[in-house]
């Protein structure tokens, strides 16, 4: 079985990787990480989450410590803490699948430089539907081209912090590339007033937040006479842990490196 340590574990993404590891039995729970002011620390984390039994593995704030017994990490928390998990795990040659968003370009350059010294699948989103939906998008782009004007709609709940989520980012990203622009020129994140007439080679970017909504994303190509959509909404987290826990075991036994879910799911090469 695979020894897995989780962060964030008390949270809605690591209650429900644990959830799901545990019911999965391909991997045994060595190490539940929050943060040092948590009050729950030193708590059963199977009592915590409400499995209704104890795992003997209590809730700690030290990650060195807890991933010295484990295979690999699942992480799901923010950036500063994410980068301090990942120098630990990188020192001592452990494992890690990282879904963790809002990293800025000195976060992500930092991450990347840290990855390649252990075997890590880092994604924007886990869920193997919205990455399947990075291929098609970039396909559907590429095939349309200059013709088609590129939105991209994202809708989330009203809890999360970070704005566009890292799923819409990687979105224009990947569409912006299939049509050989760069998002850093072309990319629109709000309108407001007279903006005059759109710039045909302009990617729009636009964010909704409210609600529970665990996440919906939608990507528009809007031609004369038409338009076409293609869509990911999310029903629940479990398809985000259960995504992170085939990346565990996809990567656990892999050669150092940095991998996405792409890779995971065998996508590159189609």
């Amino acid at each position: 079985m695979i020894k897995l340590t989780v962060t964030g574990a008390s949270g809605k993404m690591g209650q429900r990787v644990i959830t799901n590891a545990v019911a999965s039995g391909e991997f045994e729970l060595v190490g539940a990480i929050e943060r040092e002011n948590h009050p729950q620390l030193g708590v059963d984390i199977g009592t915590i989450i409400g499995l209704g039994k104890e795992l003997g593995v209590p809730l700690t704030s030290d990650y060195g410590k807890a991933i010295i017994k484990g295979d690999i990490t699942i992480e799901f928390t923010n950036p500063e803490i994410t980068l301090f998990h990942l120098k630990e795990s990188s020192a001592q040659g452990k494992a890690m699948v990282i879904g963790t968003t809002g990293l800025n370009d000195e976060q992500l350059k930092e991450l990347k430089s840290l990855a390649v010294n252990i075997p890590c699948v880092f994604s924007p989103n886990m869920s193997l539907g919205v990455n399947l939906l990075f291929k098609l998008a970039a396909e559907a782009a590429q095939i349309l081209g200059d013709d088609y004007d590129i939105e991209i709609i994202e809708t989330h709940h009203r809890m999360k912090k970070d704005a566009p989520s890292g799923t819409a980012v990687k979105l224009a990203d990947v569409v912006a590339e299939a049509v050989g622009r760069d998002m850093k020129k072309v990319g629109c994140y709000g309108r407001q007033g007279i903006t005059g007439e759109r710039d045909r080679k302009t990617i729009g970017v636009m964010t909704l937040r409210g609600g529970d909504i665990v996440g919906d994303h939608t990507v528009m190509y809007l031609g004369t006479g038409e338009k076409i959509e293609l869509s990911h909404r999310a029903t629940s987290r479990d398809t985000f842990a259960m995504g992170a826990l085939r990346a565990a075991k996809f990567v656990v036994a892999k050669p150092k490196g940095l991998y996405d879910m792409q890779d995971v799911l065998g996508l590159k090469d189609k």
